[in-house]
Protein backbone atom coordinates (compact mmCIF):
# COMPACT_ATOMS: atom_id res chain seq x y z
CA UNK A 1 0.00 0.00 0.00
CA UNK A 2 1.44 3.70 -1.25
CA UNK A 3 0.23 6.03 1.40
CA UNK A 4 0.98 10.12 1.40
CA UNK A 5 0.91 11.20 5.36
CA UNK A 6 0.26 14.43 5.36
CA UNK A 7 1.42 16.41 8.91
CA UNK A 8 2.85 19.83 9.98
CA UNK A 9 5.14 18.53 12.37
CA UNK A 10 7.20 15.35 12.14
CA UNK A 11 9.46 14.01 14.98
CA UNK A 12 12.88 14.90 15.82
CA UNK A 13 12.04 18.13 13.75
CA UNK A 14 9.51 18.58 16.17
CA UNK A 15 9.33 16.90 19.66
CA UNK A 16 5.88 16.51 20.93
CA UNK A 17 3.22 13.55 20.87
CA UNK A 18 1.47 14.00 17.27
CA UNK A 19 4.57 14.76 15.92
CA UNK A 20 6.08 11.50 17.29
CA UNK A 21 2.97 9.45 16.68
CA UNK A 22 3.35 10.33 12.97
CA UNK A 23 6.92 9.48 12.64
CA UNK A 24 6.28 5.71 14.97
CA UNK A 25 3.77 5.08 12.58
CA UNK A 26 5.52 5.26 9.72
CA UNK A 27 8.14 3.37 10.47
CA UNK A 28 6.32 0.71 11.46
CA UNK A 29 3.94 0.37 8.49
CA UNK A 30 7.28 0.94 6.40
CA UNK A 31 8.99 -2.20 8.24
CA UNK A 32 5.63 -3.86 7.13
CA UNK A 33 6.31 -3.27 3.24
CA UNK A 34 4.26 -0.18 2.88
CA UNK A 35 5.44 2.43 0.86
CA UNK A 36 5.27 5.66 3.08
CA UNK A 37 5.64 9.56 1.93
CA UNK A 38 5.26 12.22 4.79
CA UNK A 39 4.68 15.82 3.38
CA UNK A 40 5.64 18.15 5.73
CA UNK A 41 7.27 21.70 6.49
CA UNK A 42 10.48 22.94 7.81
CA UNK A 43 11.65 26.52 7.81
CA UNK A 44 15.71 24.96 8.52
CA UNK A 45 16.95 25.99 5.01
CA UNK A 46 20.10 23.39 5.79
CA UNK A 47 17.59 20.18 5.97
CA UNK A 48 17.18 18.51 2.06
CA UNK A 49 13.71 18.69 0.43
CA UNK A 50 13.97 15.22 0.58
CA UNK A 51 14.65 12.61 3.28
CA UNK A 52 14.83 8.59 3.53
CA UNK A 53 14.22 7.98 6.98
CA UNK A 54 13.84 5.39 8.74
CA UNK A 55 12.25 3.55 5.72
CA UNK A 56 9.87 6.21 4.96
CA UNK A 57 10.55 9.26 2.62
CA UNK A 58 10.37 12.83 3.76
CA UNK A 59 8.99 15.64 1.51
CA UNK A 60 9.85 19.23 3.27
CA UNK A 61 7.89 22.24 1.94
CA UNK A 62 8.82 25.90 3.37
CA UNK A 63 6.13 27.92 4.78
CA UNK A 64 4.47 30.97 3.56
CA UNK A 65 2.85 32.04 6.96
CA UNK A 66 2.61 31.20 10.27
CA UNK A 67 -0.61 32.38 11.71
CA UNK A 68 -1.25 31.03 14.85
CA UNK A 69 1.18 28.26 14.38
CA UNK A 70 -0.50 26.57 11.87
CA UNK A 71 1.58 27.53 9.25
CA UNK A 72 0.45 27.82 5.19
CA UNK A 73 2.59 26.26 2.64
CA UNK A 74 1.56 26.62 -0.96
CA UNK A 75 2.87 23.63 -2.24
CA UNK A 76 0.51 21.45 -0.65
CA UNK A 77 -2.40 21.39 -2.97
CA UNK A 78 0.10 21.34 -6.14
CA UNK A 79 1.94 18.12 -5.02
CA UNK A 80 -1.03 16.23 -4.26
CA UNK A 81 -2.50 17.20 -7.80
CA UNK A 82 0.70 16.05 -9.62
CA UNK A 83 0.84 12.53 -7.28
CA UNK A 84 -1.46 10.53 -8.00
CA UNK A 85 0.65 7.07 -7.42
CA UNK A 86 -0.68 6.97 -3.81
CA UNK A 87 -3.82 4.49 -2.74
CA UNK A 88 -4.53 6.27 0.58
CA UNK A 89 -3.92 10.45 1.82
CA UNK A 90 -3.73 10.26 5.51
CA UNK A 91 -3.67 13.58 7.29
CA UNK A 92 -2.81 14.35 10.86
CA UNK A 93 -4.93 16.99 12.55
CA UNK A 94 -7.87 19.25 11.30
CA UNK A 95 -5.49 22.32 12.64
CA UNK A 96 -3.45 22.78 10.10
CA UNK A 97 -4.00 24.15 6.45
CA UNK A 98 -2.30 21.16 5.16
CA UNK A 99 -4.54 18.77 6.67
CA UNK A 100 -7.44 21.23 5.18
CA UNK A 101 -6.53 21.74 1.91
CA UNK A 102 -6.03 17.98 1.69
CA UNK A 103 -9.69 17.30 2.55
CA UNK A 104 -10.64 19.69 -0.25
CA UNK A 105 -7.99 17.95 -3.12
CA UNK A 106 -10.34 14.43 -1.59
CA UNK A 107 -13.38 15.95 -2.35
CA UNK A 108 -12.59 16.43 -6.10
CA UNK A 109 -10.17 13.57 -6.61
CA UNK A 110 -11.09 9.16 -6.34
CA UNK A 111 -8.03 8.86 -4.05
CA UNK A 112 -9.03 7.53 -0.44
CA UNK A 113 -8.60 10.24 2.34
CA UNK A 114 -8.21 9.18 5.76
CA UNK A 115 -7.24 11.66 9.02
CA UNK A 116 -6.10 11.30 12.37
CA UNK A 117 -7.96 13.34 15.09
CA UNK A 118 -5.17 14.63 17.87
CA UNK A 119 -7.44 16.61 19.78
CA UNK A 120 -10.05 19.12 18.70
CA UNK A 121 -8.92 22.39 20.23
CA UNK A 122 -5.35 24.19 19.91
CA UNK A 123 -2.86 24.87 22.30
CA UNK A 124 -1.38 27.32 19.82
CA UNK A 125 -4.29 29.58 19.24
CA UNK A 126 -6.43 31.24 20.91
CA UNK A 127 -9.41 28.97 22.15
CA UNK A 128 -11.90 31.22 20.24
CA UNK A 129 -10.17 31.04 16.93
CA UNK A 130 -9.68 27.35 17.39
CA UNK A 131 -13.15 26.19 18.17
CA UNK A 132 -14.42 28.84 14.99
CA UNK A 133 -11.74 26.47 13.11
CA UNK A 134 -13.08 23.36 14.34
CA UNK A 135 -16.81 24.34 13.75
CA UNK A 136 -15.82 25.40 9.92
CA UNK A 137 -12.57 24.14 8.39
CA UNK A 138 -12.24 21.52 10.90
CA UNK A 139 -16.06 19.76 10.14
CA UNK A 140 -15.42 20.23 6.48
CA UNK A 141 -12.12 18.47 7.05
CA UNK A 142 -13.61 15.37 8.87
CA UNK A 143 -17.23 14.88 6.64
CA UNK A 144 -14.42 14.93 3.43
CA UNK A 145 -12.86 12.01 5.04
CA UNK A 146 -13.61 8.01 3.96
CA UNK A 147 -12.50 7.44 8.14
CA UNK A 148 -11.33 8.95 10.92
CA UNK A 149 -9.43 8.01 13.68
CA UNK A 150 -9.65 8.63 17.49
CA UNK A 151 -7.91 7.79 20.67
CA UNK A 152 -11.33 8.12 22.45
CA UNK A 153 -15.06 7.73 22.44
CA UNK A 154 -14.92 11.32 24.04
CA UNK A 155 -13.65 12.32 20.79
CA UNK A 156 -16.07 10.22 18.81
CA UNK A 157 -19.02 11.70 21.02
CA UNK A 158 -17.12 15.78 20.76
CA UNK A 159 -16.98 15.02 16.98
CA UNK A 160 -20.71 13.58 16.38
CA UNK A 161 -21.76 16.12 17.92
CA UNK A 162 -20.12 18.81 15.87
CA UNK A 163 -22.02 17.38 12.83
CA UNK A 164 -19.58 14.55 11.44
CA UNK A 165 -21.36 11.82 9.90
CA UNK A 166 -18.27 10.49 7.91
CA UNK A 167 -16.93 7.01 9.69
CA UNK A 168 -15.26 7.31 12.87
CA UNK A 169 -12.84 4.37 14.24
CA UNK A 170 -11.64 4.88 18.20
CA UNK A 171 -8.08 3.35 17.96
CA UNK A 172 -5.84 3.50 20.98
CA UNK A 173 -2.74 5.53 21.25
CA UNK A 174 -0.38 2.99 22.22
CA UNK A 175 2.68 3.44 24.10
CA UNK A 176 5.92 1.31 23.72
CA UNK A 177 6.07 -0.48 27.17
CA UNK A 178 9.34 -2.23 26.58
CA UNK A 179 10.98 1.24 26.42
CA UNK A 180 8.91 2.99 28.57
CA UNK A 181 9.30 0.48 31.38
CA UNK A 182 10.84 1.03 35.04
CA UNK A 183 13.78 -0.58 34.70
CA UNK A 184 16.71 1.02 32.71
CA UNK A 185 18.75 3.97 33.34
CA UNK A 186 16.98 7.02 35.00
CA UNK A 187 17.72 10.57 34.31
CA UNK A 188 21.29 12.00 36.14
CA UNK A 189 20.13 15.66 36.61
CA UNK A 190 16.73 14.20 38.55
CA UNK A 191 18.20 11.26 39.86
CA UNK A 192 20.37 13.21 41.85
CA UNK A 193 18.02 15.60 43.40
CA UNK A 194 18.25 15.45 47.22
CA UNK A 195 14.97 15.72 47.76
CA UNK A 196 11.10 14.45 45.97
CA UNK A 197 10.80 15.31 42.75
CA UNK A 198 8.05 16.82 40.30
CA UNK A 199 8.65 16.87 36.29
CA UNK A 200 6.57 18.45 33.55
CA UNK A 201 6.76 17.51 30.08
CA UNK A 202 5.97 19.49 27.69
CA UNK A 203 6.06 23.07 25.42
CA UNK A 204 6.36 26.03 27.37
CA UNK A 205 3.14 27.37 25.94
CA UNK A 206 0.22 28.76 27.75
CA UNK A 207 -2.10 26.03 27.16
CA UNK A 208 -0.13 23.32 28.53
CA UNK A 209 -0.02 25.65 31.58
CA UNK A 210 3.62 25.01 32.86
CA UNK A 211 2.53 28.23 35.13
CA UNK A 212 0.04 26.62 36.95
CA UNK A 213 2.48 24.02 37.88
CA UNK A 214 5.12 26.60 38.89
CA UNK A 215 2.71 28.32 40.94
CA UNK A 216 1.35 25.10 42.53
CA UNK A 217 4.89 24.18 43.45
CA UNK A 218 5.26 27.32 45.31
CA UNK A 219 3.12 25.52 47.99
CA UNK A 220 4.50 22.34 47.79
CA UNK A 221 8.02 23.68 48.01
CA UNK A 222 6.83 25.23 51.30
CA UNK A 223 5.87 21.62 52.77
CA UNK A 224 8.73 19.54 51.19
CA UNK A 225 11.65 21.82 51.30
CA UNK A 226 13.75 19.20 49.80
CA UNK A 227 11.64 19.16 46.77
CA UNK A 228 12.56 19.67 43.23
CA UNK A 229 10.38 20.40 40.00
CA UNK A 230 11.98 20.02 36.57
CA UNK A 231 10.84 21.69 33.59
CA UNK A 232 11.58 19.47 30.16
CA UNK A 233 11.01 21.10 27.27
CA UNK A 234 11.25 24.42 25.39
CA UNK A 235 8.72 27.39 24.27
CA UNK A 236 8.45 31.43 24.48
CA UNK A 237 7.04 30.83 28.37
CA UNK A 238 10.64 29.74 29.43
CA UNK A 239 11.90 33.05 30.32
CA UNK A 240 9.29 34.12 32.12
CA UNK A 241 8.64 31.05 34.07
CA UNK A 242 12.59 31.96 35.28
CA UNK A 243 12.02 35.36 36.62
CA UNK A 244 8.92 34.26 38.61
CA UNK A 245 11.07 31.31 40.44
CA UNK A 246 13.29 34.26 40.96
CA UNK A 247 10.79 36.64 42.13
CA UNK A 248 8.97 33.51 44.39
CA UNK A 249 12.54 32.67 45.95
CA UNK A 250 12.81 28.74 44.64
CA UNK A 251 14.85 29.12 41.65
CA UNK A 252 17.09 26.77 43.62
CA UNK A 253 14.40 24.16 43.86
CA UNK A 254 13.59 24.74 39.61
CA UNK A 255 15.62 23.30 36.97
CA UNK A 256 14.89 23.78 33.52
CA UNK A 257 16.29 20.89 31.41
CA UNK A 258 15.28 22.17 27.96
CA UNK A 259 14.47 20.29 25.15
CA UNK A 260 15.22 16.33 26.43
CA UNK A 261 15.94 13.94 23.06
CA UNK A 262 12.84 11.40 22.82
CA UNK A 263 15.24 8.63 23.36
CA UNK A 264 15.82 9.93 27.10
CA UNK A 265 12.87 10.15 28.04
CA UNK A 266 12.24 7.10 29.63
CA UNK A 267 14.85 7.79 32.11
CA UNK A 268 12.93 10.95 32.96
CA UNK A 269 10.04 9.33 34.00
CA UNK A 270 11.92 6.56 35.80
CA UNK A 271 13.69 9.31 38.09
CA UNK A 272 10.71 10.92 39.11
CA UNK A 273 8.50 11.06 42.16
CA UNK A 274 5.32 12.40 40.33
CA UNK A 275 4.75 13.26 36.87
CA UNK A 276 2.06 16.90 36.53
CA UNK A 277 0.17 18.12 33.60
CA UNK A 278 -1.64 21.27 34.25
CA UNK A 279 -3.12 21.56 30.32
CA UNK A 280 -6.10 23.50 29.69
CA UNK A 281 -6.69 21.18 26.82
CA UNK A 282 -5.30 17.89 24.81
CA UNK A 283 -5.99 14.86 22.53
CA UNK A 284 -4.57 12.04 24.16
CA UNK A 285 -1.30 12.61 25.54
CA UNK A 286 1.33 10.55 25.23
CA UNK A 287 3.91 11.80 28.12
CA UNK A 288 0.36 10.42 30.51
CA UNK A 289 0.76 7.02 29.42
CA UNK A 290 4.87 7.29 28.93
CA UNK A 291 4.61 8.12 32.58
CA UNK A 292 2.55 5.55 34.05
CA UNK A 293 4.24 2.78 31.96
CA UNK A 294 7.58 3.51 34.23
CA UNK A 295 5.44 3.57 37.13
CA UNK A 296 5.56 6.76 37.68
CA UNK A 297 2.17 8.64 39.35
CA UNK A 298 0.27 11.08 37.24
CA UNK A 299 -1.37 14.49 38.94
CA UNK A 300 -3.67 16.14 35.84
CA UNK A 301 -5.96 18.77 35.14
CA UNK A 302 -9.32 16.93 34.68
CA UNK A 303 -9.04 16.41 30.29
CA UNK A 304 -11.78 13.65 29.56
CA UNK A 305 -9.74 11.68 27.59
CA UNK A 306 -7.33 10.57 30.52
CA UNK A 307 -9.57 11.12 33.82
CA UNK A 308 -10.83 7.95 33.83
CA UNK A 309 -7.08 6.41 33.57
CA UNK A 310 -5.34 8.89 35.62
CA UNK A 311 -7.77 8.89 38.74
CA UNK A 312 -6.60 5.09 39.45
CA UNK A 313 -3.34 5.97 39.13
CA UNK A 314 -2.80 9.18 40.69
CA UNK A 315 -4.72 12.41 40.75
CA UNK A 316 -6.89 14.35 38.85
CA UNK A 317 -7.74 17.93 39.34
CA UNK A 318 -9.78 21.25 37.69
CA UNK A 319 -7.91 22.91 35.32
CA UNK A 320 -6.75 26.21 36.50
CA UNK A 321 -7.20 25.10 40.51
CA UNK A 322 -3.19 25.75 41.63
CA UNK A 323 -4.69 25.23 45.12
CA UNK A 324 -5.96 21.63 44.65
CA UNK A 325 -2.69 20.83 42.28
CA UNK A 326 -0.87 21.51 45.08
CA UNK A 327 -2.50 19.77 47.53
CA UNK A 328 -2.52 16.64 45.01
CA UNK A 329 1.41 16.70 44.60
CA UNK A 330 1.94 17.54 48.34
CA UNK A 331 -0.26 14.65 48.87
CA UNK A 332 1.67 11.73 46.73
CA UNK A 333 5.15 13.28 47.96
CA UNK A 334 3.83 12.72 51.41
CA UNK A 335 3.02 9.02 51.46
CA UNK A 336 5.56 7.21 49.45
CA UNK A 337 3.74 3.94 49.77
CA UNK A 338 0.82 5.41 47.89
CA UNK A 339 3.07 6.53 45.40
CA UNK A 340 4.22 2.68 44.84
CA UNK A 341 0.98 1.38 44.86
CA UNK A 342 -0.12 3.95 42.04
CA UNK A 343 2.81 3.38 40.07
CA UNK A 344 2.21 -0.18 39.92
CA UNK A 345 -1.55 0.37 38.93
CA UNK A 346 -0.53 2.88 36.01
CA UNK A 347 1.70 -0.04 34.94
CA UNK A 348 -0.92 -2.15 34.67
CA UNK A 349 -3.22 -0.01 32.88
CA UNK A 350 -0.79 1.21 30.04
CA UNK A 351 -0.02 -2.94 29.04
CA UNK A 352 -3.13 -4.26 29.37
CA UNK A 353 -4.39 -1.41 27.71
CA UNK A 354 -1.90 0.84 25.30
CA UNK A 355 0.05 -1.17 23.19
CA UNK A 356 1.73 0.67 20.44
CA UNK A 357 1.67 -2.73 18.04
CA UNK A 358 -2.58 -2.52 18.04
CA UNK A 359 -2.28 1.10 17.51
CA UNK A 360 -0.55 0.29 14.32
CA UNK A 361 -1.93 -2.91 13.23
CA UNK A 362 -5.53 -1.72 13.48
CA UNK A 363 -4.78 1.79 11.96
CA UNK A 364 -2.90 -0.44 9.01
CA UNK A 365 -6.10 -2.68 9.07
CA UNK A 366 -8.09 0.31 8.64
CA UNK A 367 -6.18 2.30 6.13
CA UNK A 368 -6.15 -1.31 3.77
CA UNK A 369 -9.94 -1.48 4.11
CA UNK A 370 -10.11 1.89 2.43
CA UNK A 371 -8.01 0.55 -0.25
CA UNK A 372 -9.86 -1.94 -1.16
CA UNK A 373 -13.02 -0.31 -1.59
CA UNK A 374 -14.67 0.90 -4.35
CA UNK A 375 -16.54 3.25 -1.99
CA UNK A 376 -16.20 6.98 -2.77
CA UNK A 377 -17.92 10.32 -2.64
CA UNK A 378 -21.75 10.43 -3.30
CA UNK A 379 -21.52 6.69 -1.76
CA UNK A 380 -23.31 5.42 1.17
CA UNK A 381 -21.70 6.47 4.10
CA UNK A 382 -21.64 4.60 7.63
CA UNK A 383 -23.05 5.37 10.48
CA UNK A 384 -21.54 5.77 13.51
CA UNK A 385 -23.28 2.56 14.57
CA UNK A 386 -22.39 0.81 11.28
CA UNK A 387 -18.87 1.70 11.31
CA UNK A 388 -16.62 -1.14 13.37
CA UNK A 389 -15.71 0.33 16.44
CA UNK A 390 -11.89 -1.00 17.60
CA UNK A 391 -10.91 -0.57 21.21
Amino acid sequence: MRILRVAQDIFPDMIGGAPYHIHALSRDQAERGHDITVLTISKDDSKPAREERAGYEIVRQSPKLDVFGNELFSGTLRYLRNNDQYDVVHAHSHLFYSSNVAAAFARISDIPFAVTCHGLISQRAPELISRFHLGTAGRFTYNSADVTFCYTDVEREKLRALGVDSDIEVIHNGIDSKRFSPTGDTHSRIAEAAGQTVIFVGRLVEGKRPQDVLSAFESVHDEHPSARLFFCGSGPMREELEQETERAGIANAVEFLGRVPYEEMPSVFRAADVFTIASRTEGFPRTVMESLACETPVVSTRLEQTAPVVKNAGEVVPVGDTAALADALSGLLTDPECLNRLGRNGREIVTSNYDWAETVEYTTQALERLDQSTIRNGRDKRTAEEAPQIQ
